[in-house]
């Protein structure tokens, strides 16, 4: 017998369906006719529609939801204009050469309309070929969107792409709608005067979520629907506690944190999709711990990681670089460091001494870590130890290294906890 499966375990299952469903997680755009996604569907809709010929760019960062919007419109205009629109799909990091997206092109075309695709057609060929088909299906009242994707790298080089398909455009017989997306918002000048002629330069912007936006999306997202299927009791109890939770000082301070690394709609769903997995599956709650684990668990500490698994020489010379920038010392070098270290070792006579090529050897791995670097490009041709170098880790960083490495001696950590608060 199969074991039925728990009520959280259900909400669990349903919380990340939604997250994963970029349909779900744009649905509440459909209602506003201020959003990007109403004005694109407006304007594609109206060029299907009135047979006229259009081109737009969508600009914005990564992971905002360009190609999600256009997803989205892309399958509303299929059911509401079956017959009437043929989707072309390019990509600037595959197709930016001219050739290979002219003969990628054709392919699409012959896939969609069902003709035979020769691999051994020429460049000019395949140009002819799209030209011939813009106007056929100009003359079926059929439209065919061309998405170029990463758009700023079909703009390098001598843009024959771009010009040979506007400029069939501007044909009364054709029958096309070009949208590209890029991640440059600076995109459309990249243009040369003859393909910037003859583009409409209409652009939608996609900017970063307001918090009051990201708030309302985690709540579209993680709020239960009464007829989702699952027990009466448990939304209504899921949702109050949920609801608690979203005016929590402390859950605001976690969508603050996120916002400032990145506010992008992908970084959101990721936050999430990790929160719904550290959900309380007893209780089948989410509790502000879930969030706060979810946050913790992104917000990634590569120095950190680092530091902990230096050695007490390595975190001895940290502290005496440390010690030089407090003393106000501009520059530093191996042979500056070696002295505050023997400075260190007369005044406290601890057994952690080393020999000055051991220290050499612990200082090139630091190097090699990037936990310092060298000052300056200058110098080159100097010795290592005589080179002025420069510490990588804030004092922050440092002083939390040092209480976490179970290793560090108890004098080096009151040493340098004295030397933050003389």
């Amino acid at each position: 017998m199969v074991a039925a499966v728990s009520v959280p375990s259900q909400a669990q299952a349903m919380l990340r369906g939604r997250l994963c469903d970029p349909a779900f997680v744009h649905s509440a755009l459909r209602s506003s006719p201020d959003t990007n996604y109403s004005k694109l569907k407006y304007l594609v809709s109206s060029s299907v529609s009135e047979a006229c010929n259009n081109s737009v760019l969508l600009l914005g960062p990564r992971g905002c939801g360009k190609a999600a919007v256009v997803d989205m419109v892309l399958d509303d205009l299929n059911k509401e204009h079956p017959d009437a629109i043929s989707v072309i799909r390019l990509n600037g990091m595959l197709h930016s050469d001219d050739n290979c997206a002219m003969k990628e092109i054709a392919r699409q075309l012959c896939l969609e309309h069902q003709l035979s695709f020769s691999k051994m057609a020429s460049s000019d060929d395949n140009t002819e070929f799209m030209i011939d088909m813009l106007r056929e299906c100009g003359l079926a009242h059929k439209t065919i969107l061309f998405v170029l994707e990463e758009f700023d790298l079909f703009a390098q080089g001598k843009q024959r792409l771009l010009y040979s398909l506007l400029d069939a455009m501007q044909s009364l017989t054709s029958q096309a709608v070009v949208i590209g997306v890029s991640c440059r918002l600076d995109a459309d000048q990249l243009l040369e005067k003859r393909v910037r002629s003859r583009f409409s330069h209409r652009k939608l912007l996609f900017i970063s979520p307001s918090l009051d936006d990201i708030q309302r999306l985690v709540e579209h997202l993680l709020i239960l629907a009464k007829d989702s299927g699952l027990p009466e009791k448990y939304i209504t109890d899921y949702n109050s506690r949920l609801t608690s939770i979203f005016s929590d000082k402390k859950f605001k301070g976690c969508l603050n944190s996120l916002m400032d690394a990145d506010a992008t709609t992908s970084n959101i769903l990721r936050f999430l999709f990790r929160a719904v997995s550290y959900m309380d599956m007893e209780s089948g709650f989410l509790p502000i711990e879930s969030f706060l684990k979810a946050l913790s668990s992104m917000q990634r500490q590569p120095k950190m990681d680092s530091l902990q698994d230096l050695s007490i020489l390595e975190l001895y010379i940290l502290v005496c670089m440390h010690r030089l920038e407090d003393k106000e010392q501009s520059s530093y070098n191996f042979t500056s460091i070696m002295k505050e270290y023997r400075s260190i070792q007369d005044a406290y006579k601890t057994s952690d001494k080393y020999a000055s090529t051991v220290c050499f050897r612990a200082f090139e791995h630091l190097l090699d870590r990037e936990l310092i670097s060298f000052g300056d490009n200058r110098g080159r041709n100097q010795a290592l130890e005589y080179r002025p170098v420069k510490l990588l880790v804030s004092s922050r960083e440092l002083a939390q290294s040092l209480k976490l490495n179970t290793t560090c001696p108890a004098v080096l950590q009151k040493l340098f906890d004295r030397e933050r608060y003389m």
